[in-house]
C-alpha cells in the first residue's frame, strides 16, 4: 500500500476544518451535525473520523487554531522596529483574519465563528481553558508592545502595561462582535477611530 504523505494528511485535515467552519458559521455548533460536515467536505465518515473523533474535537481544533493564529499574527507584526502603532497593528491582523479567512466562506464567517466559540466556552471547560490560555497569551504580547511604546516615547511611562493590553484586546473583541452581528464594519473604520483617539491631547489641569 502506498504511503500517504504528510502534505496530503495536512491538506485533508485542512479540508475538514474549513468545511466544518463553514457549517458552523452558517448554522451554529449545535444545529450542525456530523452528517452536515460530511456533506460539506464531500468525504466519507471513515475519512473524517480518522482525524477527529467527533464534532467536539473539530470545534476544539478550530478554536485552538484561531487563538494561536491571532496571537502569532500579532507577534509577527510586532517584531518591526519601531513597533507599529495600535491602529496599524490591529488593522493588519484583523484584515488577515476577517477577510477570506475561511476558504469558500463569506467575509463575516470568521467573526461569527469566533462569537460562537466564546459562547461555547460557557459550557465546555476544555474550550474555556483554551480561550483563557489564548487570552493570557495575548495579554503578554500586548504588554511587551506597550513596553516598546514606552521605550520609544509614544506612550507615557506611568501607564500600566496590562491595563493598556486589556483595553486593546477589548477593542479587537468588540470589532469582531460588530462584524459578526452587523457585517458592515470595515477595518478602515477601526483604524481611523483608533488614530483619532491616539491624536487626542489632554490639557493640564
Amino acid at each position: 500500500m502506498a504511503r500517504v504523505s504528510q502534505e496530503h494528511l495536512d491538506a485533508r485535515r485542512r479540508q475538514i476544518l474549513d468545511g466544518a467552519a463553514r457549517c458552523f458559521a452558517r448554522n451554529g455548533f449545535h444545529a450542525t451535525s456530523m452528517q452536515d460536515v460530511l456533506g460539506e467536505v464531500g468525504l466519507s465518515a471513515g475519512a473524517v473520523y480518522r482525524y477527529f473523533r467527533g464534532k467536539d474535537e473539530i470545534i476544539a481544533a478550530i478554536a485552538t487554531e484561531a487563538f494561536a493564529g491571532i496571537r502569532g499574527a500579532f507577534e509577527e507584526a510586532s517584531r518591526a522596529t519601531p513597533p507599529p502603532t495600535p491602529d496599524v497593528l490591529i488593522g493588519a491582523v484583523l484584515r488577515l483574519f476577517l477577510e477570506e479567512r475561511i476558504e469558500g466562506a463569506d467575509r463575516q464567517a470568521f467573526a461569527r465563528l469566533i462569537i460562537q466559540v466564546w459562547t461555547e466556552t460557557l459550557r465546555d471547560d476544555q474550550l474555556a481553558r483554551t480561550l483563557s490560555e489564548g487570552y493570557n497569551g495575548m495579554r503578554v504580547v500586548w504588554a511587551d508592545l506597550v513596553a516598546a511604546y514606552k521605550e520609544s516615547g509614544i506612550l507615557a511611562a506611568d501607564v500600566p502595561a496590562d491595563h493598556v493590553a486589556r483595553t486593546l484586546i477589548a477593542v479587537v473583541q468588540g470589532f469582531i462582535a460588530q462584524q459578526a452581528l452587523f457585517g458592515d464594519v470595515a477595518v478602515d473604520v477601526l483604524e481611523d477611530g483608533l488614530r483619532g483617539l491616539m491624536s487626542m491631547s489632554v490639557d493640564p489641569v
